[in-house]
């Protein structure tokens, strides 16, 4: 790192569990951020701000009037514009240093799995159980960890799987794939200042994961209620007979 990256980092540089290797590994690690919404927006915002060496913004859909509420990335000038786009524009401008790129259709299946082999850890901010599915298929497939979150009404979740290791569980063994509704925040409504704050703990893990610093939140079901602000984690383990894993892991 120059003396400005130096500079720019110290206030991690000064924490003895990240240092200057810790900050190295941010640096040099690619982040893979899907979904540029109310989770997005935070999450890639503290990832860009910590100096993730590359991060890549995946979102097919347009900046609405309706999301300006809590979708802290975008701008009401950037109302049709679309949300990786404008995204990109707001990341620049946070750290011209991070290498930055959009993802600006909808992405299947074959495009998931490329995109998961090309980054050190995925951060699922979506708002629907067929995308994360889909996402939680390619880590699987890819190895790749996977930081999930959710925020629909007051109700936040956050939950890491490390899918390096072989034991660990995955998206499919939490919310096995057919067993939920869909909640989507436009049918539901959501509580502004809680995108934020599980975006950014989303933000949190992926960093401690890069970094090596600290304990990844894996095994561990976070789940907060943002009117009464209680917190509480409801541990979980492999689902032996997950159809999405257990194939994988057996190898």
């Amino acid at each position: 790192m120059n003396d400005q990256e130096l500079l720019r980092y110290s206030r991690h540089i000064l924490l003895q569990e990240i240092g200057i290797e810790g900050q190295a590994r941010i640096r040099a690690a690619s982040a893979l951020v899907i979904g540029a919404g109310g989770l997005g927006s935070p999450a890639s915002m503290y990832l860009a701000a910590a100096g993730i060496g590359r991060l890549t913004l995946v979102d097919g859909d347009a900046v609405d009037l309706t999301n300006l509420q809590r979708q802290i990335l975008h701008t009401a000038e950037r109302i049709g514009v679309n949300k990786a786009t404008s995204g990109l524009a707001t990341l620049s401008a946070v750290n011209p240093q991070v290498t930055l790129a959009a993802v600006t259709e909808r992405v299947d299946e074959a495009a998931l799995r490329q995109l998961a082999a090309d980054a050190d850890v995925v951060l699922d901010c979506t708002d629907n159980f067929a995308t994360r599915h889909a996402i939680n298929r390619a880590c699987v497939a890819q190895r790749r960890p996977l930081v999930s979150g959710a925020a629909v009404r007051f109700d936040g979740q956050l939950a890491v799987f490390d899918l390096r290791r072989p034991e660990s569980s995955c998206y499919a063994c939490l919310f096995p794939e057919g067993d939920a509704q869909d909640d989507l925040c436009a049918v539901m409504g959501v509580f502004a200042p809680l995108t934020g704050i599980v975006g950014a703990m989303q933000a949190a893990e992926a960093l401690k994961l890069v970094a090596q610093a600290g304990t990844p939140s894996t095994g561990r079901l976070l789940l907060l209620d943002a009117l009464s602000m209680d917190v509480r984690a409801v541990r979980f383990a492999a689902d032996p007979r997950c159809a999405v894993c257990r194939a994988d892991r057996h190898h």
